[in-house]
């Protein structure tokens, strides 16, 4: 077998289940607020689509996909990200994919030039598959650390040449999971830049954009950088998203890569080796939902809510603040994070995830340590009963409360 199987680490939930193992909860339903699945109504128009469209079951499906979906998916970056007219072609400058996960990691195995030195960058913490990706391409992850004091985006101006110097790719993840840091304007610009002076990849795992809580100030892309400085072929830039957030279709396993054609041109021929082509019925889905905004404008109201009502629960005896965008909270604990959530569990029946299972220990410091990952995908009543669990859980701790 691959030997560079050997360097994967258990994901965080294999590492949760251990956790929770140690101990038993007490006879309280069980509220999940782990693993980021969004439980809101999948729309009903995309669900009739697949059904409508179902004799489709019998016939093989594309790698490229019906030319439908690419053209509705440039529309809508052209629409969402304020691109030039006709700047990202739908035969050209768009991959539809079975999602961001799947995406990212063959991007990577098309991506990476195999050597020595090789190093795929992150953010730390992270979306495990970034590491993962990079191991099996036989490359290395290199981690930049990141704290509150930059608002959980990695300090850039940091990161010595020689690191950019062996970077393949960076990938950024904004909104970020797990902090729902929104990476700006003038950052963006910078990476770009530096993208052409050290001849890298940009990826932007963009893939909760459309959760965000100010519609006057939608978080912006990587596209929407390029389009701003005049680079309408995107040079070194791919984004990826994702229906499984924005329309709560998790398992219709649909997204899409889009941006510079010169590398998603090779990718193309990479994935049809790979042998991962969406099924036609969920591609004409696609389509549905990708030309649908009043549902994504209704699912965005619901999480609003359920951001407010949460926070103002714990804000009295937890460090909290409402995240840029996403469903992320990504809570500061009083004591050892590992220790808050397998004692939560078991007080409480509530799971959340250390924030420490998404990071890797970078010169002598975790940035995930003593902080929860919690996803408010559930419905708001159990948000808010969930929210009153853990303000009981840290009520009743020695010196609870905000230090």
């Amino acid at each position: 077998m691959n030997s560079e199987l050997l360097q994967l680490q258990p994901y965080p939930f294999e590492k949760l289940a251990d956790l929770k193992a140690s101990v038993t909860p007490v006879k309280l339903d069980h509220i999940a607020f782990s693993i980021g699945e969004p439980q809101h109504q999948s729309p009903a128009f995309v669900v009739q689509t697949i059904i409508d469209n179902i004799a489709s079951l019998g016939k093989y499906p594309t790698t490229k996909g019906i030319p439908e979906l690419s053209q509705c998916i440039a529309a809508w970056c052209q629409k969402r990200f304020h691109l030039a007219e006709n700047s990202l072609t739908a035969e050209t400058n768009v991959v539809p994919v079975n999602g961001t996960r799947e995406a990212i990691f063959a991007f990577i195995q098309a991506a990476v030039t195999r050597k020595k030195d090789a190093l795929v960058v992150c953010p730390n913490p992270f979306y495990q598959i970034y590491e993962g990706a990079a191991y099996l391409a036989g490359a290395q992850p290199h981690y930049l650390n990141c704290y509150s004091e930059n608002n959980f985006i990695p300090d850039y101006d940091a990161v010595s040449a020689d690191v950019w110097l062996r970077c393949q790719v960076l990938f950024i993840c904004s909104p970020s999971n797990p902090t729902g840091s929104v990476t700006d304007l003038a950052t963006l610009k910078k990476l770009i830049n530096l993208a052409d002076k050290y001849d890298f990849i940009l990826v932007s795992d963009e893939c909760y954009s459309e959760i965000y809580f100010d519609e006057t100030a939608p978080p912006v892309g990587l596209l929407q950088a390029c389009a701003l400085l005049g680079r309408n072929d995107y040079h070194r830039c791919v984004v990826m998203h994702s229906l499984s957030k924005r329309s709560n279709l998790p398992g219709m396993r649909s997204g899409f890569v889009a941006g510079d054609s010169k590398l998603l041109l090779p990718f193309l021929k990479y994935r049809t080796y790979h042998g991962c082509a969406m099924p036609i019925q969920h591609q004409y889905a696609s389509i549905a939902a990708w030309s649908d905004e009043a549902h994504v404008l209704q699912n965005r109201d619901m999480y609003r809510e359920k951001f407010a009502q949460v926070i103002e629960i714990l804000a009295p005896v937890l460090e909290v603040k409402q995240p840029d965008a996403g469903f992320y909270l990504w809570l500061k604990t009083p004591i050892d994070d590992e220790i808050f959530a397998r004692d939560l569990y078991a007080q409480q029946h509530l799971t959340t995830l250390p924030g420490s299972y998404l990071s890797r220990a970078i010169e002598g410091k975790i940035p995930g340590k003593n902080y929860l990952r919690m996803a408010l995908v559930s419905s708001l009543e159990e948000c808010v009963a969930g929210a009153h669990r853990i303000r009981k859980f840290v009520e009743s701790l020695p010196q609870s409360g905000k230090s």
